[in-house]
């Protein structure tokens, strides 16, 4: 069954050469993009569905969630609007509910977030574990992310649960627990900032996880300059996230990364992308991650929602894509870019190969899925011209109407 999608007013791509197309339209067949080009040009498909001069993105592509919680944290963020900084000592609250509450009600929860984040352009996320921190819990989540999300990352490494011993617990992370997870989930993240795990614990449970077979990301210097971002580049971890501050050697370090990447071709070696998540750089009030800097620099940046129960209690990545042109001054387009194709490259999904079904995400070209987000408006400028407003008209997610 194929499915013609017309009268496009805008069609920004993110393909390789960036296109914005002009009364555009697109060909869906099965989970795949087979044809994209002017209307007028369109073949003829089973069905058609009639866009009414609205702009077209790919779905958003969130690389960086925390989804699978219990509890509530409210007083917490109402402390730090009343001026307490932030630290990273509530995640044991969020622990402490998420450990006392069922799978069913667990798994209802994290599939809630998702229908939310897909009813609001998304339609392809990573999500962490983290809020277990013993091997038992660690791996109930492991297990239900892997059963909602696209894609998991292990995060037994986000806090050292109060009264055990730093070290003794690295090695919990690093052996018995890794073991636990490693049937679901890709990735392997660690929270490397004052007050969760050193430079030193933080490369112990990042190694053992690559020796593992897991990709690696890392929440880096997030809370001040530190060793996350010279960590990430040198393990070659795919992203570091987070990243408000920056010293001029993490900027430097994280475009040589990518010195041998072409992103003209898409080709080469990967290099570690720099994941920033405004809405949370708001919620705990750190200063906005330089994301300019950054992509002026030569960088690859991303952009995520970090949604999570006490920093970022959002899924909105339209309103991360308006604070990057408001207030990181990023173009729009720019921002969609790190919205879409950022995120699948700092995922390893913006390349695909057609012929055996390996779908890319996060850009609109003929093999990839077809993850498409229409917005109700003309442009994708009014995201950030009509900043609030729900713009989301529909969604097809591989292929798949769901809005």
């Amino acid at each position: 069954m194929s499915t013609l999608i017309t009268n496009i007013a805008e069609l920004m791509t993110q393909d390789l050469e960036r296109r914005v197309l002009k009364d555009a339209a697109v060909v869906i067949e099965g989970e795949r993009i087979s044809w994209i080009g002017v209307a007028a040009s369109a073949p003829a498909a089973d069905r058609v569905v009639d866009a009414g001069g609205r702009a077209m993105l790919p779905g958003w592509v969130d690389s960086h969630s925390h989804l699978l919680f219990a509890g509530d944290r409210t007083a917490e963020f109402e402390a730090r609007m009343a001026g307490e900084a932030y630290a990273a000592g509530g995640i044991a609250v969020t622990m402490n509910a998420t450990r006392a509450t069922s799978d069913f009600d667990l798994t209802r929860l994290a599939m809630g977030r998702v229908a939310e984040a897909v009813s609001q352009g998304t339609t392809y996320l990573e999500t962490k574990t983290g809020y277990g921190l013993d091997i038992e819990h660690e791996a109930r989540s492991a297990r239900i992310a892997s059963t909602v999300a696209d894609q998991v990352t292990y995060l037994g490494a986000h806090l050292v649960p109060a009264g055990q011993d730093p070290d003794e617990y690295t090695d919990l992370v690093c052996g018995p627990m890794l073991a636990a997870v490693r049937p679901y989930v890709q990735w392997a993240d660690v929270f490397c900032e004052e007050g969760a795990f050193t430079a030193e614990q933080s490369r112990r449970v990042l190694t053992a996880c690559r020796d593992a077979g897991m990709g690696l990301r890392v929440h880096g210097n997030q809370l001040g300059e530190g060793p996350g971002v010279q960590l990430a580049v040198e393990l070659g971890a795919a992203s570091v996230d987070h990243v408000n501050y920056l010293a001029v050697q993490d900027v430097k370090a994280l475009a040589a990364s990518w010195s041998g990447w072409d992103p003209a071709t898409g080709t080469g070696e990967r290099g570690t992308v720099a994941t920033c998540l405004p809405a949370c750089d708001l919620s705990t009030r750190q200063p906005l991650a330089p994301a300019r800097d950054l992509l002026d620099a030569g960088v690859q940046v991303a952009l995520a929602s970090n949604c999570n129960p006490g920093t970022s209690y959002t899924s909105s990545m339209a309103f991360c894509v308006t604070t990057a042109v408001l207030q990181m001054r990023l173009s729009v387009h720019e921002a969609v870019r790190a919205a879409t194709y950022g995120g699948a490259l700092a995922l390893h999904k913006e390349r695909g190969r057609d012929a055996d079904g390996e779908r890319a995400v996060g850009s609109i070209a003929v093999g990839h899925r077809a993850d498409l987000h229409l917005l109700n408006a003309p442009s994708a400028t009014h995201l950030a011209y009509r900043p609030g407003m729900p713009l989301t008209y529909a969604v097809w997610r591989a292929g798949v109407r769901e809005r």
